[in-house]
């Protein structure tokens, strides 16, 4: 459990940019670094932690923690994910008063946005690999509906896990026959 809260800790630490920009990071360590779950199942838990309420990092370090180590795992993981930000945000709230016009910070932040945008598209390009080409077309359709038609993205979901669901079940009865 250790591990977890280290591994969750160090990721905690050096992300900026929010839960997108962390995915990579958790990606590198939980497949890469410590083989603790294999991909397909990390794309899983990356569709359930964007689906559940709450902060997509947070969401995969309870899962992440919860399949390795069960209960303990999960909490160890949320500490070390959460620790970071919370002495950071804690720091900044006592300071930031002080320093919000200074034009270095202003420029700091400024020009942590490409990376941060780098951040987030680096785990769609890796985890893209495993997704069958079909899936394409719904991905870039739903991006589509979403940006340019309007459309909203609950509505999308939810259409999205009752076609998933209509699917699973015809697809159960044809096996069975």
């Amino acid at each position: 459990m250790w591990q977890l809260f280290w591994s969750f800790l160090k990721i905690g630490a050096f992300s900026f940019g929010g839960g997108y920009a962390m995915i990579p990071l958790i990606e590198r360590e939980v497949i890469e670094r410590h083989k603790w779950i294999g991909r397909a199942d990390f794309l899983d838990m990356m569709i359930l932690a964007q689906s559940s309420p709450g902060p997509i990092a947070l969401n995969t370090a309870v899962f992440v923690g919860y399949k390795t180590r069960g209960v303990g795992g999960a909490l160890s993981a949320v500490a070390g994910i959460v620790l970071p930000s919370f002495v950071m945000i804690l720091l900044i709230a006592l300071l930031f008063a002080d320093i919000r016009h200074n034009p270095w910070i202003e420029a700091a932040f400024k020009g942590m946005r490409p990376a941060v945008v780098a951040l987030i598209a680096a785990p769609i390009l890796s985890l893209s690999k495993t997704v069958h080409r079909l899936l394409w077309t719904v991905i870039v359709a739903t991006a589509f509906s979403i940006h340019w038609l309007g459309w909203s993205p609950v509505v999308l979901l939810l259409a999205g896990a009752l076609l998933g669901i209509a699917y699973e079940v015809w697809n159960a009865k044809r096996l069975n026959r």
